[in-house]
């Protein structure tokens, strides 16, 4: 069947590997389709990763690197779904993405593996596991909910699909598995429906099944349907069935029938078995799809079969419904989607015609809306109404496919049947069906709500117009209003009848919302007519209306000055103005004059609006200087300002203080230049000083910065106004930090008597100049002295101060400054008074009255200056005496007794309150010793140590040192750099130390001496203080100083020391001796404290002398001695010495150098002895270990079986290991036999040529590399019956396998090898590689064995391999046949094709050639046939029919010359009507001079050069061929040629019917006349007869009547005349029939007029309208003659009634 006639269309949307899919991951397991809007693939190769496909743009995919072992899109969403299984677990981890948010939407761990996983509904996965059925929604953080148990017949099944039914009420479980054992490869199929409801299930036998919902007639509520496909083998026989049941059906309800029908598998399918099903709601077919490709389609409601045809040449593994176009997608295992549609214009001709059934056409018609079946409906419809069945008549005509009878036809059937009584109408009944199935198109609305009005039933048109059943139309509308105006608007606006909504609006008075219906449906009423009859009425609504055509898009279609001018002419000012302000709201410049014009009207009518409007600042773009001079006259002086330009317009307006707001006219004085505003408040001032200058001071204030205080300050000091400076000044102030401001405010506040302010200012101010200020508060002399006391406290002018008060007799101020201003400052007042002279009881007065308060320390510093001193003796004595520990009153005190010399040892040695540092100092000039004691009291070294060096005080300077003890003072005096260091030494040695008795401070000093780094000073100390008997002689510290400082100062001394000192640290000091390199010393003071094992090592590791070790080992005979000299001699490697010395030591805790050294030594005897000391002090394994391995060294193998016997800890297998890789074989035997490691106990037999027992151990050993090392010793020992043995056991691994192969192969020993494949082909074991390998072997060295091979164990081969095995050897017959089973068909083509003469065979070929990608491989193969095989190439071309381009076929075939030979294939595929094999075979014809072939050519298939082949044969010397090239003429339009043509062969009938069908009068007059020429009159009246239409007949009647043929021309004539009267008489009828029809309309018009009449009443009586631009008159007040009212963009009114709507 050609595919445009197939009632299923498939296409190939898209193919997988194109996308660069591997096909190893096009597969059930990587690949799933959930819906029609994705498709994803998982990858593991190169890398994990997950491919989304969209299907809507197949050539973008989303690859995304994702480790998954499964992945589902959802089928609405992009949302992925991933599962993975734990490692080391049986548990799956399941999370869901969000791909477009890129964020995890939820996640589980499933405690069980899943096997089966599916979205059921886009909020829903079904999970499926070994044993039960779970539910996860993707919503909340709900966890799996369990279903349902799998029942037992799934049981070892593989889950293959998962389903629930729209409402979730019913779920189906399927799975396949084995078939039985009768028929094994018929895969048996079982499925599990379970109810939500009732929580059962029940187990059936099926492969595939879907839900369904059906709505069955006479019930309401749609069934639930489920069908399911079967496929069966019982008692031998096959069975195949498909099921539609209900489910849950409703008791009393209509049901679903139970359907089944058979499914019929050709012969060749026998085995194959439904994969999926799907179903088509929107045609109501179920579709169910086998694996090898095959699609049955059934009728969902009858379960007929529809349709079978075979859609894939490959395995189908995966579907998917595609719900909009009612059809479903399918991959196969080559990576093609397929899309299969219905074919809308050929399924129900199909039925109806192929299957001849006439129901199902028609109920799949009525279904799917699909044509095809109209004329079965309407001979359907007919035979209804004639047998009077009304109402299935109505049913059909309302389900009738494409509405083919909802016509008026019909509705006047329904009316023309009588009505009977007691019955509902036949009309009324078809239009409740139509009610009942949908919307009623215009023409049936119109008719019923025609019955409906008629019966007064207005209720009935509102409800079915709310439930949207009737379809509105204008004459809809016009009908209803007459009952209803309201419902017939929403008529009107859903019939979009613009004209009539606007008058409907119109009369309701609802003109807002005529605007608003307007834009929306972009009609253009008569705005201005519209806004003057708003006017009228409602002023305020007028103005709304204007405003929303001042909104509409594109801008108001009314000027908006005409707009204003209507308001005007009413005198509506506030209407006019509410409307401009609201659309010069944009205050754009082109509003100008209208800006001007809403301020004038309300500056002369509503100043107090008009104020309003400027103060909201909304315009900027009126005329100001007009607006300026209105504002003044009105007296809106603010204004007037804001809007005048000119100085002395402003002048003028500004000086009315007395009408203009303070603050307003502050305000404005900030808009003003500098110069102008500084000019208007000199006229403000001149005009009324004392009443502007507070509005001036408050200008200033504001606008200080913009005037510059420097200006603001002239202009007062211009007019002397120092309350205004003051004021000015006085808000300035806190802000500046200009001195001269503030001097300026101090002034004019001192001027103005603002003395507390002045005071308060000289208090708190930081900025003003404090010398200008004080000299002018002494030169204003206030009475009040404060604020030159603040000035003279703040800024140090006391002196001034105390003399400027002392001079002018204010004592009482000096009193009040000192006591309670500041009494710190009293010193400088007390200095002051000194130097004006005041009596000193004045002073001593006002000393003692401050008391405590007064500072002690700068009131002695000015008396002493003065050398008043004795002045403060009263003061201080009473200062001490009340308590006073004051560190400057005790000062004070001591200098005033030092100086009158009455006791002052006695006062510096018991006074703790003074500063030794001060007094010192003063007593340095005086006394030194004074110094000396005051400086000691105090530790103030530094000064007593200058005043000693400078007086030679060095003994007292000794002694204090010594006693202070203190580092830093010994480092500064012992530093080289003090001249005076060597005396105070000297003094130290001779008197301060010998005098001390304190060990502290000898410690420091030595400790001092130790760190000036005076060893010699230091010796010449500790001697005399150690070895001159003395107090410290004994002393264990003094004794290692002195040992130790001659180690670093003087060695030779050392060791006399150690002979006559013993109270000292030997160890500590024998190590520094050894750090010093005075090793005899280090070895004697060892010695002298016994210490052996330290002098041992300074024998051994300093003075290098093992002899004297040795000697000295001897003479004390302990073992660390003899430890030591041990380690020392293995040092020098003399290892059998160290190992009798580590013996006499029985030291075995350096066992692992001396097993080192011995065998480095190879002294393994002595090892021996050593080792067997050993493991009597410890069990380590290395010692035993190397025990055994020295016992092999010196070949005393009986020793070491019965040493191994023995209890030991050896690492035996260590042991073994170095053995062997020693080559002491024998040994090693030994120990692997010992620990039954037979994998090294065979290599070591290998090695010893022992292979018999190697390969016992191998046996033994089961490892894979054991047998690998024996077989390949066997081989090259050429025992190959051992390494048969041997390669049996390796083969088995895939891993191995190549690496035999490899070692025989390269040895030559190829039957062997193959002797040793072919044994491992019965190996229960026996895998891929062997089988392949095999086939390799063949192929290289026995090739007669290879084909039967290859065909033995096709299935168990690696294809691959082989296939490259094969093309190496040029086994080209293998190698096709590899080829065909791997499904690389082009490659079995090309390989065929290259070496015929061994590959090829025609019936494979051909098998091969339709299988084939490469588009190129077809035309090869034509050439390769025509080259080889001509007399079978047309066999080949019909295979490839359906594949090949026909045009480069015959362009092949044409090239070669050899187009005859491939007719049969050209004649075969004409019917595609392609112009190169038309014009092949219609050549092939000419040559054949086949005409009847040749027409029959040329009428089926036109796509050919005609004109080219009519050239061709007009000339042919057939007249058959002639009148063919006539014929095509006559098809190609080239009617003279053909006519030519035809009367040149004297075929007159082909010419006359040639002029008939052309339609050319002067062809058929042309005719006529050769006719009558040629004398030919009874071809002129057949001429007249046939070309009847186009022959005028005053030129037949003037032709027949010239030539004496008028009897012949008299049947014309009188069929002629009866034509036309007939065709009179019709006009006639037509005319009278058009005069009634127009009488009648003027009639019904005229009514119409007469009852809709409502724009004559609302026409205005005598409105003037607006001037236009450009007219001539004299204007508004001068006889304006208003246009007409076409010339203002409205088309002139017509006498009465509504405008003509049609003409916008």
């Amino acid at each position: 069947m050609a595919a445009a006639n197939a009632p299923i269309t498939m296409k190939e949307v898209l193919t997988l590997p194109s996308l660069g899919i591997s096909p190893q991951f096009i597969t059930f397991t990587h690949v799933t389709m959930e819906s029609d809007k994705y498709l994803c693939v998982r990858e593991t190769a190169p890398q994990n990763s997950v491919v989304i496909i969209d299907m809507n743009m197949p050539m973008q995919p989303l690859r995304r690197p994702i480790t998954a072992d499964s992945a589902l899109m959802n089928p609405n969403t992009r949302i992925l779904a991933l599962k993975a299984q734990l490692p080391g677990t049986t548990q799956d981890h399941l999370q869901i993405f969000n791909i477009e948010m890129k964020a995890k939407m939820k996640s589980y761990q499933m405690p069980e593996q899943i096997v089966f996983w599916k979205w059921i509904t886009p909020k829903m996965l079904g999970l499926v596991t070994q044993t039960s059925v779970y539910h996860w929604s993707i919503e909340g953080d709900s966890e799996p909910v369990k279903m349902f148990e799998r029942t037992a017949n799934l049981v070892n099944n593989q889950i293959i699909n998962y389903r629930c039914d729209p409402s979730e009420k019913w779920l189906v479980l399927i799975g396949i598995a084995p078939g039985s054992p009768e028929r094994p490869q018929l895969v048996k199929g079982n499925m599990q429906l379970f109810s939500v409801e009732q929580h059962r299930s029940q187990a059936l036998e099926a492969h595939a099944a879907s839900f369904a919902t059906f709505k069955v007639p006479g019930n309401d509520q749609p069934c639930t349907l489920i069908g399911f496909a079967t496929k069966s083998f019982n008692a031998g026989q096959i069975v195949s069935k498909l099921h539609v049941i209900e489910l849950g059906s409703n008791p009393g309800k209509p049901g679903f029938t139970k359907k089944q029908a058979d499914l019929f598998f050709p012969p060749d399918f026998a085995d194959d078995f439904p994969v999926a099903m799907q179903i088509s709601h929107k045609y109501g077919l179920i579709y169910v799809i086998t694996k090898l490709g095959l699609l049955f389609v059934y009728d969902l409601e009858s379960a007929s079969a529809v349709y079978r045809n075979r859609i894939s040449p490959d395995p189908i593994f995966l579907t998917a419904e595609a719900t909009s176009i009612g059809g479903f997608y399918a991959i196969n295992r080559r990576g093609q989607v397929l899309l299969a549609t219905v074919n809308e214009a050929a399924i129900v001709p199909f039925v109806s015609g192929q299957l001849n059934n006439l129901e199902l056409a028609v109920n799949l018609a009525k279904r799917g809306n699909l044509p095809g079946a109209e004329n079965l409906v309407v001979q359907r419809f007919q035979e209804l109404f004639a047998q009077t069945k009304y109402k299935e008549a109505a049913e059909l005509a309302a389900e009738s496919p494409q509405g083919i009878l909802r016509t008026p036809d019909t509705v006047a059937k329904f009316q023309s049947v009588p009505m009977q009584s007691g019955q509902t109408p036949p009309l009324l009944q078809y239009f409740g069906t139509l009610l009942t199935r949908g919307k009623l198109n215009a023409f049936e609305s119109l008719e019923l709500s025609r019955l409906v009005v008629n019966q007064n039933k207005k209720n009935l048109l509102e409800n079915w117009l709310a439930e949207d059943k009737l379809e509105c139309s204008e004459e809809l509308g016009d009908l209803v209003k007459t009952v209803d105006t309201d419902l017939a608007l929403k008529i009107y606006i859903k019939a979009r009848a613009t004209p009539k909504v606007v008058a409907a609006f119109a009369e309701r008075r609802e003109f807002d919302k005529i605007l608003i219906y307007s834009k929306q449906v972009g009609y253009t009423p008569d705005y201005l007519f519209l806004l003057q009859t708003i006017l009228r009425s409602d002023p305020q609504g007028a103005v709304n209306f204007a405003l929303m055509m001042s909104q509409m898009e594109g801008g108001c279609p009314i000027d908006f000055n005409t707009i204003t001018d209507l308001f005007l002419q009413r005198n509506l000012i506030r209407e006019a103005t509410a409307f401009l302000l609201d659309v010069l709201k944009p205050n754009l410049p082109e509003h100008g004059f209208l800006q001007t014009k809403v301020l004038e009207i309300n500056l002369v009518t509503y100043p107090n609006v008009a104020d309003a409007i400027l103060a909201n600042g909304m315009f900027s773009h009126y005329d100001r200087p007009r607006i300026a001079q209105l504002c003044e006259k009105a007296g809106l002086y603010v204004r007037a300002l804001q809007h005048y330009t000119e100085l002395p317009d402003i002048k003028r307006v500004i000086v009315n203080t007395h009408a203009i707001e303070p603050q307003a006219l502050v305000e404005f004085f900030g808009t003003l230049s500098r110069e102008w505003a500084l000019e208007c408040m000199k006229d403000l001032l001149l005009v009324n000083l004392r009443g502007n200058l507070q509005i001036i001071v408050q200008t200033a204030k504001e606008y200080s910065e913009q005037l510059g205080v420097d200006q603001c300050v002239k202009l007062f000091e211009q007019f002397k106004s120092y309350e205004g400076l003051y004021f000015f000044l006085g808000s300035y102030l806190s802000s500046s930090e200009d001195p001269d401001i503030h001097f300026k405010y101090i002034e004019a506040a001192a001027k103005t008597g603002q003395i507390k302010e002045v005071e308060r200012v000289t208090r708190e101010s930081n900025f003003y100049d404090a010398e200008k200020t004080k000299n002018f508060l002494m030169e204003a002399k206030l009475p009040d002295a404060r604020p030159l006391i603040n000035v003279c406290d703040r800024f140090g002018f006391v002196p001034d101060l105390t003399h400027y008060l002392y001079t002018n007799n204010m004592l009482r101020y000096i009193e009040g400054y000192v006591q309670k201003v500041n009494p710190s400052n009293a010193p400088l007042v007390v200095g002051q008074l000194l130097d004006d002279e005041c009596p000193e009881d004045f002073i001593k007065g006002l000393i003692l009255s401050v008391r405590s308060l007064l500072p002690v320390e700068p009131l002695v510093d000015e008396c002493e200056k003065r050398n008043r001193l004795r002045l403060l003796t009263q003061f201080l004595e009473h200062l001490v005496s009340e308590g006073s520990q004051d560190v400057h009153v005790h000062n004070a005190l001591g200098k005033i007794i030092i100086d009158s010399n009455n006791n002052p040892e006695h006062f510096l040695t018991t006074n703790p309150y003074y500063d030794s540092r001060v007094v010192g100092k003063y007593c340095e000039k005086r006394d030194p010793t004074l110094a000396v004691v005051a400086y000691r009291r105090g530790q103030c070294d530094e000064e007593l140590i200058n005043v000693t060096n400078k007086n030679s005080l060095f003994k007292l300077q000794a002694r204090y040192v010594v006693e202070r003890m203190d580092s830093d003072l010994w480092e500064k005096v012992l530093d080289p750099d003090n001249d005076y260091r060597r005396q105070l030494i000297d003094q130290v040695v001779s008197t301060a130390l010998p005098e001390s008795k304190s060990p502290e401070q000898v410690s420091a000093a030595v400790k001092a001496f130790m760190t000036a780094d005076l060893p010699h000073e230091l010796i010449e100390l500790l001697e005399k203080i150690v070895l001159q008997n003395s107090a410290f002689s004994g002393n264990f510290n003094l004794q290692n100083l002195l040992i130790l400082t001659a180690i670093k100062a003087d060695p030779s001394r050392v060791m006399d020391y150690i002979n006559r000192l013993d109270n000292f640290d030997g160890p500590a000091v024998g190590e520094v001796a050894v750090e010093a390199q005075l090793f005899e010393e280090a070895f004697a003071i060892f010695k002298k404290f016994n210490l052996n094992v330290q002098a041992v090592n300074v024998l051994l590791d300093n003075i290098q002398s093992i002899e004297r070790a040795v000697e000295f080992a001897f003479r004390v005979e302990e073992d660390a001695v003899w430890s030591q000299v041990a380690k020392a001699q293995l040092r020098e490697g003399l290892v059998s010495d160290a190992i009798e010395s580590f013996i006499r030591a029985d030291d075995a805790t350096q066992f692992l150098d001396v097993i080192r050294a011995a065998e480095d030594a190879n002294v393994y005897h002595d090892l021996v002895r050593y080792l067997l000391m050993v493991r009597q002090k410890a069990k380590e394994p290395k010692v035993d270990s190397e025990l055994i391995y020295a016992y092999a060294k010196i070949d005393r193998l009986g020793e070491i079986e019965e040493f191994i016997l023995m209890p030991n800890v050896a690492n035996l297998q260590n042991v073994g290991d170095r053995l062997y890789d020693e080559a002491l074989y024998e040994a090693a035997k030994i120990i692997f036999a010992f620990i039954s490691n037979w994998a090294k106990l065979a290599c070591t037999l290998v090695k010893l040529r022992q292979f018999q027992g190697a390969v016992d151990a191998a046996r033994k050993a089961n490892s894979s590399k054991t047998w690998k090392e024996v077989c390949f010793a066997c081989v090259d020992a050429e025992e190959f019956r051992l390494a048969q043995i041997c390669g049996l056991n390796i083969i088995i691994q895939v891993d191995d396998l190549e690496e035999v192969s490899d070692y025989y192969q390269n040895r030559g020993c190829f039957n062997e090898l193959i002797s040793l494949m072919e044994s491992g082909l019965g190996l229960e074991r026996a895998h891929m590689g062997i089988f392949t390998e095999l086939g390799v072997l063949y192929a290289r060295y026995r090739p007669e064995k290879l084909m039967e091979h290859i065909k033995l164990f096709s299935t168990r081969l690696n294809i691959p391999k082989l296939i490259r095995a094969c093309d190496e050897q040029q086994h080209w017959k293998e190698l096709t046949y590899l080829y065909i089973q791997y499904d690389e068909f082009d490659n079995a083509a090309t390989t065929i094709m290259n070496h015929s003469p061994d590959a090829w065979d025609h019936m494979q070929f051909k098998d091969v050639a339709v299988k084939v990608a490469n588009v190129e491989l077809y035309y090869k193969a034509v050439h390769f046939y025509l080259q080889e095989h001509p007399d079978l190439i047309n066999d080949l071309l019909n295979v490839l029919a359906l594949r090949v381009d026909h045009t480069r076929v015959v362009d092949i075939m044409r090239k070669a010359g050899h187009l005859h030979l491939v007719k049969p294939y050209m004649v075969a595929v004409q019917s595609n009507n392609v112009s190169a094999v038309n014009e092949a075979l219609n050549g092939i014809y000419v040559e054949e001079e086949d005409y009847d072939r040749l027409r029959e050519s040329i009428d089926m298939h036109d796509n050919f050069d005609q004109i080219g082949l009519a050239q061709k044969i007009e000339k042919h010397e057939l007249l058959e061929m002639r009148r063919v090239a006539a014929y095509i003429y006559k098809k190609a339009g080239r009617w003279k040629q053909s006519i030519a043509l035809s009367k040149k062969d004297n075929l007159y009938k082909d010419a006359m019917e040639t002029a008939s069908q052309s339609g050319d009068r002067e062809l058929a007059e042309e005719l006529l006349v050769y006719f009558i020429e040629k004398g030919k009159k009874e071809c002129f009246a057949s001429c007249l007869f046939v070309c009847y239409d186009l022959i005028r007949p005053d030129i037949a009647l003037e032709l027949a009547w010239i030539n004496n043929m008028v009897d012949f021309a008299l049947p014309y004539l009188l069929q002629f005349i009866r034509e036309y009267a007939g065709k009179v008489d019709e006009l006639v009828k037509d005319k009278l029939e058009a005069l009634n029809e127009v009488k009648a309309k003027e009639k019904e018009e005229k009514d119409v007029i007469a009852q809709q009449n409502m724009y004559a009443q609302l026409l205005p009586l005598a409105l003037p309208a607006p001037p236009m631009p450009g007219m001539g008159g004299a204007g508004m007040a001068g006889g304006f003659v208003p246009p007409p009212m076409g010339s203002m963009g409205m088309p002139p009114m017509p006498p009465f009634g509504m405008p003509p709507m049609g003409t916008y």
